[in-house]
């Protein structure tokens, strides 16, 4: 069995354990984990949380927000989807990048993924993390995430390393100062 396996599993029973949904053990921080992972084995990241998320017998309930289907939908709501390719085309890739930043930012994220009332059990399931580089940085949007869920554990699945201060995304980018979150298996 891969490593990655034996840790996937791990993962799926800590998810379901009444100490990682309320946080317990963590000295009282924010119950935000990271699942750190080869960006070479995103295809078997993606097919165990396509089964944990199908899966009706978790002792818990899992909402996942996919950064990119997330990114589309403000996109979407901005009626703008179908014209990303023009502007680029006509005034650059920096030039997107820097409309998109603005336009799709930390808190429009947020926006869309809050929801009223939490309840016990839930369990925030961020995927997409490496889609949506370079427009949302993950470390950036935990931060704006940690005051609208305080309640919930937030499990990111990650493409690269994170080392309790510092994320790296693919394991080759400039890391970036994270310490409030905690490495999870």
């Amino acid at each position: 069995m891969s490593e990655l396996k034996e840790r996937l599993d791990s993962l799926r029973i800590l998810m379901q354990e009444p100490e990682f949904l309320e946080g317990k053990g963590l000295s009282n921080e924010v119950n935000i984990r990271i699942f750190c992972y080869d960006p070479s084995e995103e295809m078997m990241v993606r097919q165990f949380i396509e089964k944990i998320m199908a899966d009706e017998s978790m002792d818990c309930h899992l909402i996942e927000y996919n950064l990119y289907e997330v990114f589309l939908s403000i996109c979407e709501d901005k009626r703008i989807a179908k014209t990303i390719p023009l502007m680029e085309e006509k005034k650059g890739m920096e030039f997107i990048r820097d409309q998109m930043s603005r336009m799709a930012n930390n808190m429009a994220f947020v926006n869309k993924m809050k929801y009223e009332p939490h309840e016990a059990g839930d369990v925030i399931v961020i995927t997409g993390v490496g889609d949506v580089f370079p427009f949302i940085r993950v470390h950036d949007l935990l931060n704006a995430m940690q005051p609208e869920f305080p309640d919930l554990p937030i499990l990111v699945f990650y493409p690269g390393s994170y080392d309790g201060r510092d994320v790296q995304l693919f394991n080759r980018l400039k890391k970036n100062s994270y310490y409030r979150a905690f490495n999870v298996i």
